[in-house]
């Protein structure tokens, strides 16, 4: 368990290294659209051996990004975590270093039972205890065709700090 003073030693001690992160295998950069948009797919931000994951709302978008699954509310989704888990990997990290997600439903009222469901069955896939701490949002999507978008935070320790 990380103390949370700690933490803040940390963070209050270390230079600040960001960079943007992707992985063109499971989705492309949202600048590469025909209608290009300004963000990147994530931000790693490395403080003195603790990492910090930003990963920007994640959708249902294909590596030539296309929206796939049109339609199919648990496709979408499970095509939305399998984009973050590819985010996750290219930066060496795992769903069990989540600690956050924001989801964001085109239609809560007719969408959030299956949002749930999918979402604690492949909590448990993973083996997820704890549980990352979460908000489900009802909100218009940046595509019409999208009925799910997350965002999430990770952290980790990429070295050993000194005690």
């Amino acid at each position: 368990m990380i103390d949370l003073s700690e933490v803040l030693e940390t963070i209050a001690a270390a230079p600040v290294q960001k960079r943007a992160i992707t992985n063109h295998g499971v989705l492309n950069e949202a600048y590469a659209y025909a209608k290009p948009s300004s963000f990147s797919r994530g931000m790693r931000i490395d403080l003195n051996g603790l990492t910090i994951l930003l990963i920007s709302g994640t959708a249902s978008i294909d590596e030539n990004g296309v929206s796939v699954h049109i339609g199919d509310f648990r496709a979408q989704l499970r095509r939305t975590y399998e984009n973050i888990t590819g985010l996750l990997e290219s930066e060496g990290c795992t769903w069990h270093d989540i600690v956050r997600t924001s989801c964001y439903l085109r239609d809560i009222d007719r969408d959030y039972d299956a949002f749930n469901e999918e979402r604690t069955r492949f909590f448990a896939e993973q083996g997820l205890d704890p549980l990352p701490a979460s908000t489900g949002i009802q909100a218009h999507l940046c595509r019409p065709e999208l009925l799910i978008e997350i965002e999430a935070i990770a952290m980790f320790r990429t070295e050993k700090t000194s005690k």
